[in-house]
């Protein structure tokens, strides 16, 4: 009888073990899988911080759409970093603040004429974590708004893959990527876009089109 209460014992403390053992390989794949997700997410973030939009934007009264509180450049900015995941900066100004339209685009023409660089406001973000930056604005008398080349003066874009783009009313990118490139003679300068102002807020599917055309 001894014997038998023996046996049975050690048949439990087997199986007992058996058990720890099983839930202890459940626990590590468990931990295992839990890691893995975190370091994806972690991942995919990193990921995300090596994307920038630098962009001017202008709210207020504009071509063909009139009064807007967003600018057509802001939405197609955000439509960018929605779908990349891309941080952004966004040059800021208040010279034009309140301005209609024919006033605004004639003072952009003499700034244009005499090359002058208005203030923009805040500070630029460190660049070094970027690897790609994008930069959109408007185009003003054929190329982006001045304040946007005095802030060319204030970053150092080499070695980053740089893709400009333009919201427009018929002039399509204008002289703009080529005035990046000669801002950033040592980036990469690629994957150009520009976008009708009067369609970006219908129009996320193009900057989709576009951005997987140069991701591709």
């Amino acid at each position: 009888m001894k014997i038998k209460n023996i046996i049975i014992a050690v048949f439990a403390m087997v199986l007992a073990s058996g058990c720890n053992g099983q839930n202890n390989n459940n626990n590590a794949v468990e931990t295992f899988q839990e890691t893995s997700l975190q370091n994806e997410q972690k991942s995919n973030t990193e990921n995300m911080k090596k994307n920038i939009v630098i962009f001017f934007s202008h709210a207020g009264d504009n071509y063909s759409v009139g009064n807007i509180e967003v600018g057509n450049t802001k939405i197609v900015a955000d439509y960018i970093s929605e779908i990349t995941g891309a941080d952004q900066f966004e040059i800021v100004t208040h010279k034009y603040d309140g301005m209609a339209y024919t006033p605004l685009i004639e003072l952009a023409k003499e700034e244009a004429r005499k090359g002058e660089l208005p203030p923009y406001e805040g500070t630029v973000p460190d660049l070094s974590q970027y690897d790609t930056v994008f930069i959109g604005g408007p185009v003003w008398w054929g190329t982006y708004p001045q304040v946007m080349f005095t802030l060319f003066k204030d970053i150092n874009l080499d070695g980053k893959t740089v893709i400009p783009f333009t919201t427009h009313e018929g002039s399509g990118l204008a002289s703009c990527a080529k005035d990046v490139r000669k801002a950033f003679p040592k980036a990469n300068v690629t994957g150009e876009f520009s976008i009708y102002g009067h369609e970006v807020r219908s129009g996320k599917a193009k900057v989709e089109k576009w951005l997987k055309s140069i991701r591709n």
